[in-house]
């Protein structure tokens, strides 16, 4: 029999709180609305026997954070915390964690309070971690989630310095070019921008100090809106400009 660590309230074992997330992008292309992932999880709580109290829904927020820093993800912790409910669900482990140090972290906490995490679609089929064949599942498709994106984030870093490399256009087009078709094309006057940037960051102007002299010059940016230190940065960044001088 599971420990139930050191949680003082009544556990209800077979109520269930919800989980579903997705980002603006998502909702738009690729099929995932909270609405169908919560059509989903009823049925799974159906067909299993757990009673679902209550779906905790994040709207437009990113993967990228931890689960606890997300309004829902917070709402979640403390509902589960609060009414000693000890089952959680989600259509699919990215729709909780940001990485794998996330997943696992938040699971074995989980655990150690009695907590078990439903999957329900886990390459077609469910999982729980309230069982060791399920906590090892969980463990493994962590891991291999975690890959997957670092592979991915390696191409896009890839495709991405290949095009700047042939000068080929990219989204967003850089201070100091113009997009023409399917390449960048200089533009002098941005240009003369670009180098005054680097020619103050050189005598050791803080990028802070930069923009605003940016600003007070009326020194237009690419998009026409204000400078600021990350703006200057991300210029300075940007190996396209490494010829300038």
């Amino acid at each position: 029999m599971r420990k139930q660590g050191k949680r003082m309230n009544k556990v209800n074992v077979n109520q269930v709180i919800a989980y579903v997330r997705v980002s603006t992008h998502e909702q738009a292309t690729e099929g995932v609305s909270l609405a169908a992932q919560e059509e989903r999880i009823r049925a799974y709580c159906t067909m299993t026997g757990l009673e679902l109290v209550a779906v905790i829904r994040d709207e437009g927020v990113s993967a990228s954070k931890e689960l606890a820093t997300r309004p829902g993800g917070a709402e979640l912790l403390s509902l589960v915390a609060d009414k000693g409910i000890n089952n959680i669900v989600a259509l699919k482990l990215d729709r909780l964690f940001r990485d794998a140090a996330d997943c696992l972290n938040q699971t074995r906490a989980w655990d150690t309070a009695g907590i078990n995490l439903h999957l329900i679609d886990m390459g077609g089929t469910a999982i729980n971690t309230g069982t060791a064949m399920g906590r090892f599942f969980i463990t493994m498709a962590a891991g291999f989630a975690e890959l997957e994106r670092n592979m991915i984030a390696e191409r896009t870093t890839a495709a991405l310095a290949h095009k700047k490399a042939h000068r080929e256009a990219y989204s967003p087009t850089p201070l100091g070019y113009n997009r023409n078709g399917k390449q960048l094309v200089v533009n002098d006057q941005e240009q003369k921008t670009v180098k005054v940037i680097k020619a103050m960051r050189a005598e050791g102007v803080s990028m802070g100090e930069i923009a605003r002299r940016l600003n007070d010059a009326g020194t237009p940016t690419k998009k026409g809106g204000k400078w600021y230190a990350s703006t200057v940065n991300n210029i300075l960044k940007n190996n396209l400009h490494e010829e300038v001088a």
